[in-house]
């Protein structure tokens, strides 16, 4: 008998985990209309044959952005289905397209023109994408609204030069997506002023409205009566407290039906969600220090260090532990502050600017935001 044949007739607790994956996209989403009412409001000016205004959303990780913006897009797609008009809508993730060239040549792959990745010049990227959006065969002007997804990846790589196309080029309205509210800093006066965007804020989910989201999937993903009753209310109670992340609600409500399937289980139990959420930590925290530079897995050792210590963390002490830990191979003090911005913008850590008084000004507190036994294991283990 075939391996795969003898796993697929294994027991489950599934009908369907593809309903759990944060990336699936409901045919509702419970607790975001007035957000998606708000992108709608500015969008539907191109049904008139208005090109929208430029739109930023914010909001933390796993508070429906991303789902949002594609449901809006997908609404806006349906309603101009059979009207004379030409509206395209183009979804960018920035961490796959990370400079102004891959994401222009990108929007030219979806709009039918194959330009290659690398061997042209900006210059002609560019124009090839203006080109495509002249008016057409019926001297109709084309209107495309392109989602930029974690923009602040692309920004803080690459500068604001595609932001600067983009805003230049006639008939393009730009919705811009970022976890983070400062992430404006990366551009520049003269972009902004084009920009003049309308921004919608995502505030995190609370827990009940993390209940009525894995309600939804769960008659979905599960076979009858396979949780317990504590079950969805503790994946979202955790993830209440994980600033109302519902893609961490959703990871922790499927990995713990995983392991009722590795345990032969027919029922996922309470206690299951708390050994998901140990190792969903443990992945998560091992998967971001593996991909951090060497520098900065030293300042955050030095943070690791400091921390078991309780030390209180300013910048200097940390830079002085620091140098200890590197050896020798540091860089400058003022190179520290970035790293320090860019473990905070991971969620690994926090600072908190305290007075110590006229005489001695401001400091910069550090505090470890993540769990500690977790952050040795990562750190330590590589």
């Amino acid at each position: 008998m075939n391996i795969f044949d003898e796993l697929g007739d294994k027991k489950t607790v599934f009908k369907d985990k593809k309903f759990l994956d944060h990336r699936f996209l409901p045919d509702k989403l419970p607790h975001r209309e007035e957000q998606i009412k708000s992108i709608a409001k500015y969008w539907v000016e191109a049904l008139k044959g208005v090109t929208p205004p430029d739109i930023t959303i914010y909001g933390k990780t796993g508070t429906g952005k991303t789902a949002v913006a594609k449901f809006a897009m997908k609404q806006l797609k349906e309603a101009s289905k059979d009207q004379d008009l030409d509206i395209k809508t183009e979804y960018i993730r920035c961490t796959d397209y990370t400079t102004e060239y891959q994401v222009i040549a990108r929007l030219c792959q979806q709009m039918g023109r194959d330009v290659p990745y690398r061997g042209w010049t900006k210059a002609e990227v560019i124009n090839t994408f203006r080109n495509l959006l002249k008016k057409n065969a019926f001297g109709k002007d084309m209107i495309l609204l392109v989602v930029l997804d974690e923009i602040d990846i692309l920004l803080r790589n690459d500068g604001d030069g595609l932001l600067y196309t983009l805003t230049r080029t006639e008939n393009v309205a730009i919705l811009s997506i970022s976890n983070y509210v400062d992430f404006k800093k990366f551009i520049k006066p003269r972009v902004k002023s084009s920009l003049r965007d309308r921004e919608i804020v995502f505030p995190p989910y609370g827990a009940q409205q993390l209940v009525d989201i894995l309600e939804e999937r769960s008659k979905l993903s599960f076979v009858e009566e396979a949780l317990e009753g504590d079950v969805i209310p503790l994946c979202a109670a955790l993830a209440a407290r994980e600033e109302g992340d519902a893609r961490y609600a959703l990871d922790l409500l499927r990995t713990s039906g995983e392991l009722a399937d590795e345990k032969d289980s027919n029922l996922v139990q309470g206690e299951y969600v708390r050994e998901a959420k140990d190792y969903i930590e443990h992945n998560k925290i091992t998967d971001i220090i593996m991909t951090l530079p060497s520098q900065q897995q030293r300042v955050l050792e030095s943070i690791l260090y400091l921390t078991k210590r309780k030390e209180e963390i300013t910048s200097g002490r940390l830079y002085e532990v620091y140098k200890d830990v590197s050896r020798g191979d540091t860089v400058s003090y003022r190179r520290i502050f970035d790293f320090i911005n860019e473990l905070e913008m991971l969620g690994l850590i926090s600072t908190n600017t305290v007075s110590r008084g006229r005489a001695k000004g401001r400091t910069n507190i550090i505090d470890l935001q993540c769990d500690m036994s977790v952050l040795e294991d990562a750190i330590w283990g590589m």
